[in-house]
């Protein structure tokens, strides 16, 4: 079976790089709770490059305008019809700022409308089990950004029903940037749902 690759993807506009520890801890992770054969170091995508195509899942954050390219646009769009899966987290955690505005109307476009995912999708339950739907990050418990705790995620759905974008406004990209070996300091790893992300891409 050919090693799961943590992809980031990288876009012209903002700062695509904000969280560059996130993807170690992902893999790391993934190593640690499952049998997945994962590669020991994730890659960095192009959204305009065709290499984008190698990955069933591509992870995208910032805190500034998110605005795709025309080349991006259009590999991107290109990407989700043959089935792959965007996850984009809002690094600023505030529905009222620019990363959250111009990413949700670039997503929309390319994918169609975000939606509330609802509590009980497969997403929730496909390895770990979340049955409150997507876990609080502790930006959201202490005011940090809108001062929101988000109930739901957002997805653009295939027509199979399949999640092609998973939008979150929970900025998860704070919550998972530290070195893995930190996790031993937690009484309940935090990254465990990003687990599930990998899984629900690699399943759907």
């Amino acid at each position: 079976m050919t090693p799961f690759v943590f992809a980031t993807g990288r876009y012209q506009s903002g700062d695509w790089d904000a969280a560059p520890l996130v993807p170690a801890n992902l893999i790391d992770s993934v190593a640690r709770y499952t049998s997945i054969p994962v590669a020991p170091q994730g890659v960095v995508v192009d959204l305009a490059s065709a290499a984008l195509f190698d990955y069933p899942l591509v992870y995208c954050t910032g805190h500034l305008p998110f605005r795709l390219t025309a080349g991006e646009a259009s590999t991107v769009r290109r990407y989700l019809t043959r089935g792959g899966m965007l996850f984009v987290d809002d690094h600023n955690h505030d529905v009222g700022g620019v990363f959250h505005a111009t990413a949700t109307e670039e997503l929309s476009r390319l994918a169609g409308p975000l939606v509330d995912l609802p509590n009980t999708h497969p997403l929730y339950s496909c390895f770990f089990e979340f049955r409150d739907g997507p876990p609080a990050t502790s930006h959201e418990l202490n005011g940090w950004g809108d001062n929101l705790v988000h109930a739901h995620l957002q997805a653009a759905l295939g027509p199979d029903g399949a999640i092609s974008v998973l939008y979150s406004s929970k900025d998860y990209s704070s919550e998972w940037g530290y070195h893995p070996d930190a996790k031993r300091f937690q009484s309940v790893d935090n990254t465990r749902f990003g687990v599930n992300i990998v899984v629900y891409a690699l399943t759907r």
